[in-house]
């Protein structure tokens, strides 16, 4: 195992292997202290895809509000759990199976394309043309915009779904899905968010399916392995301390140096990283 690969599984916590019973369990009870700590907490929001990553994100949401409910003996707190389509969804019928596991408290749908297609409007009407890349990143933060405002309203926090797996990558949008308060599944990687989901008896479907982001609309549905040149199942074995082909290892950790900026809070005078 070279240097980097070690800094990086270091950083991001990752373990070659895991026990999902006790996996579950770390997650919730972080949620579950998080909610105890902070007197002002009543509800968790978590966006919700049909993909695997908020289904088991959203699922240990729910499993920690409904602990926490049962040791009060009322119902302090609530999952709002919130589907956030631009326009019609393709996959829509997964959103909602992965809502029927989760059983939230109380979901909400927000169409987002009206406004992002107005900012996409306004952006030209003042001379910038954006692509159709910019535009899937419209999106990605309008769905943090929409998720914050209803937390403001619930008094409640916004939880990610970004894991090891997506972080050493940084696949994900600044300030769009990688805007939230709290990442209960940060790290795990792919594979063991599968294997957690597995013995939650989640519908196979929903954590076999092809992982994609599905933000461009020139390339819709483009799987995440495509865009990111290496498959899940290497980044998982980089993860997990194993050799790879080096082709796939130079793939990896050219991703994970170019997106450095995306895991390091906004660089002030005093930090060593700008320079």
């Amino acid at each position: 195992m070279g240097d980097l690969q070690r800094k990086i599984i270091e950083e991001l916590k990752v373990l070659p292997e895991i026990n999902p019973k006790e996996e579950v369990r770390k997650s919730v009870d972080f949620l579950k202290e998080y909610a105890k700590k902070h007197s002002f907490l009543k509800a968790f929001v978590i966006a919700i895809s049909g993909g695997q990553d908020s289904t088991l994100t959203g699922k240990l949401v729910q499993i920690a509000v409904d602990e926490l409910n049962e040791e009060a003996s009322q119902q302090n707190y609530s999952t709002i759990a919130v589907r956030l389509p631009y326009g019609i969804q393709t996959d829509e019928k997964d959103a909602q199976d992965a809502l029927k596991f989760i059983k939230p408290n109380k979901t909400y749908t927000v169409n987002i394309k009206p406004a992002v297609d107005t900012s996409v409007k306004s952006l030209a009407d003042s001379g910038v043309e954006i692509s159709d890349f910019a535009k899937g990143n419209e999106k990605a933060r309008e769905r943090m915009k929409v998720q914050y405002s209803i937390a403001a309203m619930n008094d409640a926090v916004v939880v990610g779904t970004d894991h090891a797996a997506e972080a050493i990558t940084g696949f994900y949008t600044k300030y769009g899905d990688g805007g939230v308060d709290l990442t209960p599944i940060f790290r795990l990687n792919k594979r063991q968010g599968k294997q957690i989901l597995a013995y939650l008896d989640c519908p196979e479907h929903l954590f076999l399916k092809t992982p994609t982001a599905d933000l461009e609309e020139q390339r819709p549905s483009l799987p995440d392995e495509t865009a990111l040149g290496v498959t899940y199942e290497l980044i998982d074995d980089y993860l997990e301390g194993k050799d790879l082909p080096d082709d796939a290892r130079e793939i990896i950790e050219s991703h994970y140096i170019r997106s450095q900026h995306k895991r390091h809070m906004p660089i002030t005078i005093f930090d060593d990283f700008w320079k």
